[in-house]
C-alpha cells in the first residue's frame, strides 16, 4: 500500500512541476543573434542589449504570450567599421528606428518539445509575419526556449540603396534565438 501511495505522490508532482509557468526571462543567460552571407560567405553576428517576456508553460501553449525588443543599436557585426554601418540609414537607422520588436499572437505545440511562434516583427517601421519554430527544454524551475527563424531583409528595408543587391549581401538573414527563462509566480 506504501508504494502505491508513494507512486501517487510522484505522479501528483511530476503533474504540477509541469504546469509551471515560464516567465521569468535572464536576459543575461540568453542570446540572440543571426547568420547572413556577404558575397558568399557566412557572417555571424549578435545583439547585446534585448529584453524578452515570456509568459509559457508547456502543458498549455495555447495560453502563451511572449515578445522580444531589439536594441539595433546594440548590434555586433564583427567590426567596429561595420556596426557603424549598419546602425546607417541604409540598414536599420537606429536614429529613427533605435528598436525591432516581435510579438507572438499563438503558440502553437508541435509535438515533443516542439513548437512554432506565431507573429508579428517589425523593424524600421515595417510589421511582417513570421513563423518561428523552437524547442523549449525545462530542468526544474529553469527552462529554455532555442530556435531559428529565416526573414528577408528587403522585407524591411534593411540594405537599401548599393546594399539592396542581393550578390553582396543575401537577402536571407538566420536569426537565432536562445531565451532562459525561470518558473515563476503565475500571471493571470
Amino acid at each position: 500500500m506504501k508504494s502505491a501511495h508513494f507512486a501517487l505522490m510522484l505522479l501528483v508532482i511530476a503533474a504540477t512541476a509541469q504546469a509551471e509557468e515560464f516567465n521569468i526571462v535572464h536576459a543575461d543567460k540568453s542570446t540572440l543573434g543571426f547568420v547572413f552571407k556577404q558575397m558568399g560567405v557566412s557572417v555571424e553576428g549578435h545583439f547585446g542589449k534585448f529584453s524578452a517576456q515570456l509568459k509559457f508553460d508547456p502543458a498549455k501553449p495555447a495560453a502563451a504570450s511572449a515578445a522580444i525588443d531589439i536594441d539595433l543599436a546594440s548590434i555586433d557585426a564583427g567590426s567596429p567599421e561595420a556596426n557603424d554601418e549598419v546602425a546607417g540609414k541604409q540598414w536599420f537607422s537606429t536614429k529613427v528606428f533605435p528598436n525591432a520588436r516581435f510579438v507572438a499572437s499563438a503558440i502553437r505545440p508541435l509535438g515533443g518539445n516542439r513548437y512554432e511562434a506565431v507573429g508579428k516583427m517589425t523593424i524600421k517601421g515595417k510589421t511582417q509575419a513570421i513563423t518561428a519554430p523552437f524547442t523549449f527544454t525545462a530542468q526544474g524551475r529553469t527552462g529554455t526556449a532555442e530556435g531559428a527563424v529565416v526573414i528577408k531583409r528587403a522585407d524591411f528595408g534593411i540594405g537599401e540603396g548599393p546594399w539592396a543587391d542581393f550578390d553582396t549581401v543575401a537577402n536571407e538573414v538566420q536569426i537565432r534565438f536562445r531565451l532562459q527563462a525561470e518558473a515563476g509566480p503565475a500571471h493571470k
